[in-house]
């Protein structure tokens, strides 16, 4: 059975989620080696020296691995060239990287001197792998305009083929999804009041401000809905959350994070139509999730979700008002066979197969 060593400098989310379904749905003798989910950018400058220290306290004769799976987190020009060191390493070991995303375009609230350090981590890592996977093409074409940007850039220095050398290694494998728990839930007959859900993260790039704008102009025109609001929240998040739930009250079904798994389904099946608003967005999870607990989308014609669904689920800017009331009006709901041709793709049992091959 193939050895497989996997290296994750932010292991918690959708990173572990998907190591957790790989381990799961891709056979292989696996080795961890993970450090928690925080200070996303000392992982990225000293994880590597960490690893290559963790993989030196292993025996000698547990040292050979056929592949190694690293996140983006990892510096992987640097963990290569610590690795030479190591006795007992197999050096003929395929190392991959996963981008879950890549930081030539993660959005910057403020101003951030040397944010270009992390970009660059990125392309090094890319170009010292083996074979990389990108989770949608949206991911793979910002990444390499930053990369061709920042080429660009270096006046003075001519390279000759690098991004088409880079391309050549490149495939677009979706995250697995462990649909089963949303399964589960019982499938619940149509309202007679719509219930929209919004499902992100309580921050600046995932646009609520537009989101709630949305919801006025419906009340406006008399258009009569229920909201459960869910996603994470921080101490700076946008003044909006707090307006919307005082302004919003009697609409309100839940609002706020849910900390149980379980719960947060729950909440999913409830919905029927889920809503993003975001300026960025490298793939769209918590969208397909909640369409496969019923929720039709409405989502905005850029970033990754034109790969997701197509044309009749996606809004221009400007225009998510008018999309939301029209899906209202119409009493459009999916059905429990619909939403699971529409997301069955995203699903562990689809993609076993490519991740197997690719690892």
């Amino acid at each position: 059975m193939k050895r497989i060593l996997i290296l994750e400098p932010y292991y918690g989310g959708s990173h572990k989620n998907f190591l957790d379904g790989v381990q799961k749905h891709v056979t292989a003798n696996y080795h961890l080696l993970t450090l928690p989910a925080r200070n996303w950018k000392m992982r990225m400058q000293l994880s590597a020296l960490w690893f290559v220290e963790q993989i030196k306290v292993l025996p000698v004769g547990e040292r050979q691995f056929d592949s190694v799976l690293c996140s983006s987190f990892t510096d992987v020009a640097v963990l290569r060239a610590l690795l030479a060191g190591v006795h007992g390493w197999n050096y003929q070991a395929k190392i991959l990287t996963y981008f879950h995303e890549n930081q030539f375009v993660y959005p910057q609230r403020f101003d951030a001197p040397g944010q270009f350090q992390f970009a660059a981590i990125n392309f090094h890592s890319a170009l010292a792998s083996d074979g990389i996977a990108f989770n949608s093409a949206y991911n793979r074409e910002s990444f390499f305009a930053g990369c061709r940007s920042g080429l660009k850039a270096a006046m003075d220095m001519k390279f000759s083929g690098i991004i088409q050398k880079l391309a050549g290694k490149t495939i677009i494998l979706s995250p697995g999804i462990d649909f089963s728990a949303i399964d589960r839930n019982e499938w619940k007959m149509a309202p007679e009041v719509p219930v929209i859900i919004w499902n992100h993260r309580w921050e600046h790039d995932k646009n609520p401000e537009s989101f709630f704008h949305a919801l006025h102009q419906m009340e406006q025109r008399g258009i009569d809905f229920r909201l459960i609001v869910l996603g994470q929240s921080f101490p700076a998040s946008p003044a909006c959350f707090a307006h919307g739930e005082k302004k919003f009250q009697e609409k309100i079904l839940h609002y706020g994070f849910v900390p149980c798994h379980e719960q947060y389904l729950s909440l999913l099946s409830q919905g029927d139509i889920v809503v993003s608003t975001s300026l960025h967005e490298f793939y769209g999870i918590s969208i397909l999730e909640a369409v496969r607990a019923g929720c039709l989308p409405v989502l905005p014609n850029r970033l990754s979700y034109p790969e997701l669904f197509e044309n009749a689920f996606l809004y221009s800017d400007g225009s998510l008002a008018e999309r939301l009331e029209k899906v209202i009006t119409d009493r459009r709901r999916l059905s429990r066979k619909t939403a699971t041709a529409m997301t069955d793709r995203f699903g562990w049992p689809s993609l076993r197969q490519a991740y197997s091959e690719w690892l």
